[in-house]
């Protein structure tokens, strides 16, 4: 899917940062069908392109995500009784898929950094997905919504790995099992934002924090060390760890960007990494298979 035939999401890409944006203002830019096949294309894309070294993910105007679009009413859940296309069902033994979840383990596998700009309202899908994010910064008007239990459904989008261990178990419970509004500065304490800002000054600040990374890391480095650390969130033994750990900084030693990165600070300049992470990712996790859906 070509990043010009989006409608649902826009992509923009400047100063190695990937800016993907949440785009139906006039619907507080609720989730559906189309939007979860834009964001996965738009990850295609980012992960694609060696010009793009961190993402950030926002929404248009002044919500984040309200949610899943409830205007086919009491069949909003449903995507049989909904009518989706067959195109847009991933089933496996009688069972299809929930979207939002294919949605934050694209995200999970992404080679970039992710950055979450939470604008506003992130409620049901925008609260879960953006869990998925590396990290969260809010606006003072931003606030959470884990409504499913209000609504007779249940956590989806994987929230309910990716929440716990952001903020804790007993946190991630009281959230999900009251679907109350949770305001930026909670969110922050408990550990699910990072920093909370002034409306204008939201999205300045994850580009800074976003440029800081394009500028300065390498980004075979930096998807490496992305892909140890959620990994490792999963993993029995820190051997596991230590072995990714040995394969990478062996893999990296003896790499260009190694002897790149040390000429440049004895020389006090900004370095110039040559590595590419189209072509530069070593195999630091051979045993490890990704599960299926079954």
């Amino acid at each position: 899917m070509a990043s010009e035939d989006f409608q649902a999401i826009k992509l923009e890409v400047a100063e190695g940062v990937a800016t993907i944006t949440l785009n139906r203002p006039d619907r507080l830019n609720v989730y559906d069908v189309a939007m979860r096949r834009e964001l996965l294309a738009a990850f295609d894309h980012t992960d694609a392109d060696d010009a793009v070294r961190a993402v950030i993910v926002t929404g248009a105007g002044k919500a984040f995500c309200a949610g899943a679009d409830v205007s086919g009413g009491a069949t909003t859940f449903d995507p049989r009784a909904r009518g989706d296309a067959d195109g847009d069902k991933v089933t496996v033994n009688g069972i299809i898929r929930d979207g939002a979840g294919q949605v934050s383990l694209r995200i999970f596998r992404s080679l970039k950094p992710v950055i979450g700009a939470i604008n506003g309202v992130a409620a049901g899908a925008g609260a879960s997905i953006s869990c998925s994010f590396d990290m969260r910064l809010a606006s003072e008007t931003a606030r959470y919504a884990f409504v499913f239990a209000r609504r007779g459904v249940t956590p989806e989008a994987a929230s309910t790995w990716f929440l716990p261990r952001i903020v804790g178990i007993s946190t991630a419970l009281e959230w999900c099992y009251s679907g109350r509004i949770v305001p930026a500065g909670e969110a922050r304490e408990r550990g699910l934002v990072r920093s909370v800002h002034p409306p204008e000054e939201l999205l300045p600040a994850a580009r800074e924090l976003a440029r800081e990374i394009a500028g300065q890391a390498a980004p075979v480095s930096v998807a490496l060390t992305r892909r140890m650390m959620w990994h490792a969130l999963g993993q029995d033994h820190p051997m596991e760890a230590h072995r990714a750990d040995t394969r990478a900084i062996r893999a990296r030693a003896a790499a260009a960007d190694a002897r790149e990165g040390v000429a440049a600070f004895l020389e006090k300049r900004s370095p110039d990494f040559p590595d590419r992470v189209s072509d530069g990712l070593p195999d630091i996790f051979p045993e490890w298979i990704e599960p299926q859906f079954r």
